[in-house]
Order: structure tokens, then C-alpha cells, then sequence
């Protein structure tokens, strides 16, 4: 598959054209941002952890019966997928309350909720990703009350399949954050990726922060975490 101009570069990943006007490259950065790239700096090893990770997970669920945009893996950075039109909402589920969820509705961090909650971001840099419903989503034509409900669908399974295999691992799903995109026919398919990036994982018995909170509250030894994470994840997957 050869490799063609970029198409466009994010915080975390670089993504170019291909020979096939329905495949893409995704090439995976060191590069580390947060609180909406106020903060930034390097993870060393992170674009091969997040890569290889998300295509090992995206295959899991593949198998469970969620389509992804993920076809091959090409090199430690590089991976082709299906070329999506990205849904512009952020997908977050909770599990338990942390991050900004603690923050904004004064709930302590590490409460376990009874039964995982949703929510939508509108993907959008100029305007901070502010928190919208399913409503403000269908009137601003983000995605269709069909699309919506099918992305619910899926993100709530792939809850279940995720907490489900890291706990396996020794590891607690706290939240995470989703993407879907649409293929050229139409069909919804989760995209972007699946990582210590865009996934809270604790440590199940100590609490430890196992992801980018790290990076984010200046904990250190941010590398060792993202190893760690991906060690156990390896060993049984």
C-alpha cells in the first residue's frame, strides 16, 4: 500500500493518503496535549503503544461484533483504515466519576456509579468540545436520531467488552472516549483509537493511575504507566 500525501495532522496522529481512495494511513505521534492543547509535551514510545494497542483492541471487538474502521497494521506507528467522515461528537462513558465529570458536578473522585453514564462532546476546537445532548446533536445535523442511537449501542458495548478484558488484566475501566465515522455508504463504524490516551485505567487493587492523567496532573513516570498498561495487556490478549 503506498503511502501518498498527508492529509491532515492532529494532536496525537498524522494521517495520509493512500493508492486506494477508501483507505487511509494513520501514523501515530509522541506527541502529548491536553486541557484542549493548552498543555503539551512528549510521551516517549506512546505513537507505538497507542497503535499497536488500538488495533489489538478494535480487533477484539471486531470479533464481539462492532465494526471498525481498523483493516491492517503496517509498522509500529503506521496502520491502514477505512476512510471515515467523522461523526463530530466526542462519545465518553463513565464507569466511575472522575476528571472533569468530578469536577463539574462536585461528585468525589473513584465514586462507582450503578450503572455506566453517556455523554456527548461536540468535537469542535473553537468552541472548548462543550458537553451536548442527543437533541442539540440532531438539530445542529452532527448526526441523524438513527445514527445517534446506533452510536449508544455501540459504545455501550464496547463497555462491556472492554471493562470485561481489562479486568482480566488487573485493571479498572474508569471512562473513556470514543469516535465513530461514517463510510462512504453510510454505515457507522468506530474510529480514532483506543489508548491509555483516551481511556482512565487504574491499577485494580492499588488505584494507580495507569494512563494520561499522568501527564495531565504532572505524576511522573508517564512512560512506566503506558508500559505497564500494554505489558498486561499483552499477556492476555
Amino acid at each position: 500500500m503506498e503511502k501518498k500525501e498527508q492529509l491532515y495532522e492532529g494532536k496525537a496522529k498524522k494521517v495520509f493518503l493512500t493508492d486506494d481512495p477508501e483507505l487511509l494511513i494513520v501514523d501515530y505521534k509522541d506527541d502529548a496535549t491536553a486541557f484542549n492543547g493548552l498543555k503539551k509535551g512528549t510521551i516517549v514510545g506512546k505513537g507505538v503503544i497507542n497503535n499497536k494497542m488500538s488495533n489489538l483492541l478494535m480487533q477484539r471487538l471486531e470479533k464481539a461484533g462492532i465494526p471498525t474502521h481498523f483493516v491492517r497494521e503496517l509498522s509500529d506507528r503506521e496502520t491502514l483504515v477505512k476512510k471515515v467522515s467523522i461523526v463530530p461528537l466526542e462519545v465518553i462513558i463513565r464507569n466511575i466519576a472522575a476528571g472533569s465529570f468530578s469536577k463539574r458536578y462536585g461528585v468525589e473522585e473513584g465514586k462507582v456509579f450503578a450503572c455506566p453514564t453517556i455523554e456527548f462532546s461536540y468535537k469542535n476546537d473553537d468552541l472548548g468540545d462543550p458537553l451536548i445532548n442527543s437533541y442539540h446533536a440532531a438539530a445542529l445535523e452532527l448526526a441523524t436520531e438513527e445514527e445517534i442511537e446506533t452510536i449508544k449501542k455501540y459504545a455501550f458495548g464496547i463497555n462491556e467488552q472492554l471493562k470485561a478484558f481489562w479486568s482480566e488484566c488487573g485493571v479498572t475501566l474508569v471512562d473513556f472516549k470514543v469516535e465513530f465515522g461514517r463510510l462512504s455508504d453510510g454505515t457507522i463504524v468506530l474510529a480514532d483509537e483506543i489508548s491509555p490516551d483516551t481511556c482512565r485505567l487504574w491499577d485494580s487493587e492499588t488505584g494507580m493511575k495507569l494512563d494520561k492523567d499522568r501527564f495531565r496532573r504532572d505524576l511522573g513516570n508517564v512512560e512506566d504507566a503506558y508500559t505497564e498498561v500494554m505489558n498486561r495487556l499483552m499477556q492476555h490478549i
